[in-house]
């Protein structure tokens, strides 16, 4: 991967993040005002979809194509965010609910042992089932990428029938709404392997580009995305539709997941040519994005404790922007202590996993 498009994806990542925060902080009890960007959330996660099938063909191309490493540096990623997350959100939530309840009317607050195992266990989206992990309700798309890298790995790793047995058995376990979204995920790792496209000619490279803003651009302005979803409601029934929860968006995040394909594989031709500019926010962006998985996975609860806690005016910017920069100073206190640290975790989860399966992983 060439240097500015790694700055790219970076910078994207990160600012998919912030609108993800700004979709959930756009609530009512913070600004009595609308908050601009603030309808962009289930687009963002759609682009961290891509990207993360993307990112993680590479790796396994480059540097983690033995199963230990590959699943050691998975796990440390994942759960060094996600077990802080957990205990987090049980005590911010039990927190805020004492001092401002009415904010929390809407999440759940019942089943604590079901959340609890449903979160760890990353079982949380199984079949028809939903389990809300209480106020962190982005948590669902981290129980989606999981099993995603479950079900890549095996048809990477493992050899075969049993690779497809494994492969199939992820989906079987998880049912229709992991299967649904599953395509945009191997969209990033159809660009990374599909070679040819990075010998785009630079005219067609900017002319994907130019199409893929205009219909990102065009996609949110005409609302493709409720269009579809009344469309599919219509088909299935409301309480199927409902029933899919975050998965009930497929048939617009396909198009989505389309453009966004499009943009990444036109930018890693035409990014070298912005070399100069990716490399003078190169610093900056790279240290927001070693914090962009802590913002993603605590910021809605962590927005609902320091909403509770300092009980603001809603109807001017100060609380809002108050609330948003705790926020903000804290996921960067969490992301220091965790996601910053997760190599201790990998390096130990790998030399567990060598000590029990000293034999070097069979060629793929």
């Amino acid at each position: 991967m060439n240097r500015p498009f790694s700055i790219y994806l970076d910078l994207v990542r990160f600012s998919a993040a912030v609108l993800v925060y700004l979709y959930h902080s756009n609530q009512r009890f913070l600004s009595t005002e609308l908050l601009p960007a603030s309808s962009f959330g289930h687009s963002s996660v759609i682009v961290f979809f891509v990207l993360s099938g993307f990112i993680i063909s590479y790796i396994t191309e480059t540097k983690e194509n033995d199963w230990r490493v590959f699943m050691a540096s998975r796990f440390s990623r994942v759960f060094s965010v996600v077990a802080p997350a957990v205990v987090l959100t049980l005590c911010a939530d039990a927190l805020g609910r004492q001092l401002y309840p009415a904010i929390y009317a809407g999440y759940p607050y019942d089943q604590f042992a079901l959340r609890l195992l449903a979160s760890s266990l990353m079982l949380n989206e199984t079949w028809l089932i939903s389990v809300t992990f209480f106020s962190n309700v982005p948590f669902w798309s981290i129980s989606y990428e999981w099993w995603y890298y479950v079900a890549f790995a095996s048809l990477l790793f493992l050899h075969g029938r049993t690779a497809w047995l494994m492969f199939i058995g992820v989906f079987v376990l998880l049912g229709p709404k992991l299967l649904l979204l599953a395509p945009i995920w191997w969209l990033g790792v159809l660009l990374h392997r599909w070679r040819s496209l990075e010998r785009l000619p630079a005219p067609a490279a900017w002319l994907g580009l130019v199409l893929s803003v205009v219909g990102i651009v065009a996609f949110h302005r005409l609302d493709a995305e409720g269009s579809a979803k009344a469309l599919l409601a219509e088909l299935i029934g409301a309480e199927l539709h409902r029933s899919l929860t975050f998965s009930k968006f497929f048939l617009s995040d396909y198009l989505l997941g389309g453009l966004v394909f499009l943009n990444f594989a036109c930018m890693r031709v035409l990014a070298a040519h912005a070399a100069p500019l990716m490399k003078a926010i190169e610093a900056p962006v790279r240290f927001l994005a070693q914090y962009t998985f802590t913002l993603y996975l605590l910021h809605q609860p962590l927005f609902l404790l320091w909403g509770a806690v300092l009980r603001g005016d809603p109807g001017g910017p100060a609380y809002w922007l108050s609330v948003t920069a705790l926020t903000f100073v804290s996921v960067g206190i969490v992301g220091h202590f965790t996601e910053n640290k997760r190599g201790l975790l990998r390096d130990w989860v790998l030399h567990a996993l060598r000590t029990h399966w000293p034999d070097r992983a069979a060629p793929r």
